[in-house]
């Protein structure tokens, strides 16, 4: 389909100017596919794991072993606010923003 677009695009006009909106029409056509492609490829996909992410941050709790977006791995032991306090070994205690969680450990 996209070839048979591309090909009328390049296509002379035929009968003078009657035909001078035509190319146009088929241009738009092809952005708009292209558009439509890279939205159902790229953006709705990312925009979907934000969402997944964002619910994720927000059910987090006390006690929750958790791994950051650096490789920690650690158990939650306070939040407050934006911040998470991981006990990452015994007497070893790491402040976090809770954005640089990046998932649960079962």
């Amino acid at each position: 389909m996209l070839a048979f677009a591309n090909l009328l695009a390049f296509m002379p006009p035929q009968g003078g100017a009657q035909n001078s909106g035509g190319g146009m029409l088929v241009t738009l056509i092809m952005f708009a596919s292209i558009f439509l492609i890279m939205y159902f490829l790229m953006i709705r996909p990312a925009q979907k794991r934000q969402k997944e992410h964002q619910k994720m941050l927000e059910s987090l709790k006390k006690g929750d072993r958790v791994i950051t977006s650096a490789g920690i791995h650690g158990t939650i032991v306070d939040m407050d606010g934006s911040t998470v306090t991981l006990q990452v070994s015994d007497g070893c205690k790491i402040q976090f923003e809770k954005t640089a969680i990046a998932g649960k450990k079962q």
